[in-house]
């Protein structure tokens, strides 16, 4: 096993990208009506919407744009902001929780119009399935049907009975699941590729290999790399789990999770409707989930494992193929071309975490997606830029009403000890 390190393999996706842009380095004073620090969707979209209201923006990225997990996730673009958004009626009562949920379902249109504003090409398709992996996961999935056509949703929902299966999933490791047509699939790193050139389009002026060093607060916001300083009058934080040290509070706040994807050769058109009939997204309920789908030139990307142990299998590859072949036999014999895996960020409530710096009011973060970073970051981002504009934000208020607990352990035992109760619950799943 290897730690975390930035020098992650190359992915599919990086090979696959439709455009080449690259940025310079920040050199010397430059001053912007905002700083966003991050280059991945949070910052990306941030910039955009603040970009629309007239604001002048720079954006830092410490390697390259999308180079962290917007640029390299399971490209699973699925309705929902957090887990068990029930859980927090009591700090915002029934119709907060009722707005979390709708949130959920805007945050997958807003994604979708970026796509169709902008018209880039990232190989949107619709559909998805949940995967019942027992028979009370079948039960909530006909909970979550009924509760979702009661907020009015509107895209298709079906429950897949265990005799229909083969229908969405050609595997026998399922026992029922639900198709939702209004969520979908997508090659992230063309996704963010193609915000960062509609953001800079727009006037927004982006930096990559600029990592930043240090942070002066005050009415004035002083943001400095190894050879520049941005001052800015607001200032987004939007690092994720790549935060690191630069701000201590948020990162005790977020959890760094390895996730790994491995992507086979291209497989025959027959065999690839044999194993996803609809050509859907699918992800299970298991706590080290698998998540799985088609590329665009067939391929199959199989992901999962979520580990808190920061620590990465020395081999992706050998680590995932046995995953993939429990679900997909009939693969054992078929090449892995690519492996790759990265950083999700992970909060303790699962709800992604927005809002403002208690002690610094021009200074604002979003972080801790939970898995659900594909849609939440470009909700996040609008929020944002509603705040710092000065529109009224319900949304915001919300998020900001939920406090976030900061792991134990700090930065050197907070890992062990999150691998330690993932143990457990993965026990708690087979007793």
């Amino acid at each position: 096993m290897l730690s975390h390190t930035p020098n992650h393999a190359p992915s599919y996706y990086a090979a696959t990208a439709n455009q080449a842009l690259a940025f310079p380095g920040l050199a010397g004073d430059l001053q912007a009506d905002v700083c966003i620090i991050g280059g991945g969707f949070t910052g990306l979209n941030t910039a955009i919407e603040l970009a629309e209201r007239g604001m002048s923006v720079i954006l830092l990225e410490a390697h390259k744009v999308g180079w962290g997990a917007s640029g390299r996730n399971g490209g699973q673009l699925i309705r929902g902001v957090g887990h068990d958004v029930d859980q927090f009626e009591k700090l915002v009562g029934s119709e907060g929780v009722r707005e979390f949920k709708l949130m959920g379902i805007e945050a997958v249109k807003i994604v979708s119009q970026r796509i169709e504003q902008f018209g880039i090409d990232c190989d949107l398709t619709w559909g998805y399935c949940d995967l019942a992996n027992k028979a009370q996961h079948l039960e909530q999935f006909r909970a979550d049907q009924s509760e979702l056509k009661g907020l009015g949703y509107q895209p298709e929902l079906a429950i897949i009975e265990s005799s229909q299966m083969p229908t969405v999933v050609g595997s026998d490791v399922y026992v029922g699941g639900m198709t939702d047509m209004g969520s979908g699939h997508l090659h992230p790193l063309n996704l963010a590729l193609g915000e960062a050139q509609a953001a800079q389009n727009l006037g927004v002026q982006l930096f990559e290999n600029s990592r930043v060093e240090r942070i002066e607060y005050g009415q004035t916001v002083s943001v400095h790399t190894a050879h520049g300083c941005v001052r800015a009058k607001q200032l987004v934080i939007g690092c994720n789990a790549y935060l690191s040290t630069l701000h201590k509070e948020l990162s005790g706040t977020v959890i760094p999770a390895g996730s790994y994807i491995i992507a086979t050769e291209p497989l025959p058109a027959e065999q690839a409707r044999r194993l996803i009939p609809q050509n859907m997204a699918l992800c299970d309920q298991r706590v080290a989930l698998d998540y799985y789908r088609f590329s665009a030139d067939n391929r199959l990307l199989f992901g999962g494992a979520c580990h808190y142990s920061g620590r990465d299998p020395a081999d992706i590859a050998a680590y995932m193929r046995p995953k993939m072949l429990r679900v997909f036999p009939e693969l054992a014999g078929v090449k892995i071309e690519y492996q790759w895996g990265g950083m999700i960020g992970i909060g303790a409530n699962r709800l992604p975490q927005i809002g403002k710096l208690p002690d610094q009011s021009n200074v604002f973060y979003a972080q801790a997606y939970s898995g659900h970073g594909v849609n939440a970051t470009h909700l996040a981002a609008r929020l944002l830029a509603q705040a710092i504009t000065g529109q009224a934000s319900r949304g915001f208020e919300l998020f900001s009403q939920v406090p976030h607990m900061a792991f134990p352990g700090g930065n050197r035992f907070r890992a062990p000890l999150l691998a330690l109760g993932m143990m457990w619950q993965k026990l708690k799943e087979v007793m």
